[in-house]
């Protein structure tokens, strides 16, 4: 950990006075819902903004709150979860977006990820393969303690997390169209296995916070169900992403009231 409270991580810009010795973090993918999520703090306010990443510190239930956008996919999240770790942060929360491989699955509906099918690529360099990538017991069971409180739909489970958008999640509809053999027919095989969703930070996440005896969860809003169709349905995108960070955001609150 860095002992110089005023230096700044390389990608994130934040130093550990900038960030009031937070030991929570809400990971958004994209700026924008990182700006919603900090909406729902108390007195929150922009602190960083580098290399697309941006920053909010604000206060929930009196403890201050770290929200900072990672980008997408397993790389960048290690970059910024790994900056934020060095400034004492540890308990993450991702809150993102998702696409359901199960029919049953409403889009608008929220998915909360007990675990993660690692092929990010990224955690690999953490941990050999065999070993898994679970999140947080008590982060998750608030998570859906939260969700059926609020009477939202959602369903928990295990998430296939994927170093591509594309290839890795069987899409045809890419610029070539072309899947490599080994992913051919992986959806299905996916599906037949119990897993819900895809989605590309929450192996990453995950493993490096196992190794490392920190905290981690995911709840993400199903912005498309590709046993229907591969279409996102953007009208519902952003009620799905306000009800996913309030849940995120009562399910962080209650971790921290408990210690």
């Amino acid at each position: 950990m860095i002992e110089d409270r005023d230096y700044r991580q390389y990608h994130i810009d934040l130093s550990r006075n900038l960030v009031e010795d937070a030991r929570a973090a809400v990971i958004p993918g994209a700026p924008e819902r990182a700006e919603l999520i900090a909406s729902g703090l108390e007195n929150p306010q922009k602190i960083a903004s580098h290399r697309g990443l941006d920053s909010w510190l604000g206060r929930l239930e009196g403890y201050p709150v770290l929200v900072t956008n990672t980008g997408m996919g397993g790389p960048t999240t290690e970059i910024v979860v790994q900056e934020l770790i060095q400034l004492g942060v540890t308990v993450f929360l991702r809150i993102g977006t998702t696409g359901a491989i199960r029919p049953e699955i409403p889009v608008g509906s929220l998915v909360i990820s007990e675990a993660a099918i690692r092929l990010d690529g990224t955690s690999d360099h953490y941990a050999p393969p065999c070993y898994p990538a679970v999140a947080d017991f008590e982060l998750t069971e608030a998570l859906k303690r939260r969700a059926k409180n609020a009477g939202a739909s959602y369903i928990s489970g295990i998430t296939v997390s994927s170093a591509t958008f594309y290839p890795g999640q069987e899409r045809y509809d890419s610029a070539s169209g072309y899947v490599q053999r080994s992913f051919r027919g992986s959806l299905e095989e996916w599906r037949a296995l119990g897993a819900l969703n895809y989605e590309m930070e929450s192996g990453a996440l995950f493993t490096m916070c196992r190794t490392m005896g920190l905290r981690a969860g995911c709840i993400c809003a199903v912005v498309a169900n590709r046993a229907q169709s591969e279409k996102v349905v953007r009208d519902v995108i952003r009620k799905a992403e306000e009800q996913a960070a309030t849940i995120g955001l009562r399910a962080l609150a209650d971790i921290l009231i408990s210690g």
